[in-house]
C-alpha cells in the first residue's frame, strides 16, 4: 500500500530524480527523463562554481534544475492535497478504506515544506533567468 505522506516526502527529497514514481507504481517516461534535467542542471551549477556566473552555459543549464525542482513541489502539494478516498482509489485501489490515504501532521508539515521551498525555488529561478536573458540582450 502508498502512503501518503511518504509520497509527499519523497517527492521533495527525491523527486528530481523521479524516484517518487517508482514508489508510486509508475514506471513511465516522467520517472524515466527526470534525471535528465535534474543532472543538466547540476553540471550548470558545477559550470557556475568552476567557470564564474558569466558562463553562458551555466546560464542555459541552471534553471533546468530551478524549475524541475518546483515542478516537485508542485507536485507534492497534488499529492498532500489529495482525498483519502481519491488516494486509495489511485494508488491503493484493493484497500479503498486504508488509513495510509489519510492526511496526518507530517502530511501537513510536507505541504508547509512544498509550499516554501516550491515558492522561493520559482522565484530564484524567474529572477535568475530574467536577469540573464537580459543580460545577454545588453552584449
Amino acid at each position: 500500500m502508498k502512503n501518503k505522506t511518504l509520497a509527499v516526502w519523497l517527492t521533495l527529497s527525491v523527486g528530481a530524480l523521479g524516484l517518487h514514481r517508482l514508489y508510486l507504481g509508475r514506471y513511465d517516461w516522467v520517472a524515466k527523463l527526470s534525471p535528465v534535467p535534474t543532472l543538466l542542471g547540476l553540471v550548470g551549477v558545477m559550470r557556475a562554481r568552476t567557470l564564474g556566473i558569466d558562463d553562458p552555459a551555466s546560464w542555459l543549464l541552471i534553471p533546468l534544475l530551478g524549475f524541475v525542482l518546483a515542478a516537485c513541489a508542485l507536485n507534492a502539494l497534488v499529492y498532500g492535497l489529495m482525498s483519502a478516498e481519491k488516494w486509495n482509489q489511485q494508488f491503493n485501489p484493493d484497500y479503498p478504506d486504508s488509513a495510509q490515504g489519510a492526511t496526518t501532521g507530517l502530511t501537513v508539515c510536507g505541504l508547509v515544506t512544498a509550499l516554501g521551498l516550491g515558492t522561493t525555488i520559482l522565484i530564484a529561478t524567474l529572477a535568475y533567468t530574467i536577469q540573464h536573458v537580459f543580460e545577454f540582450q545588453l552584449h
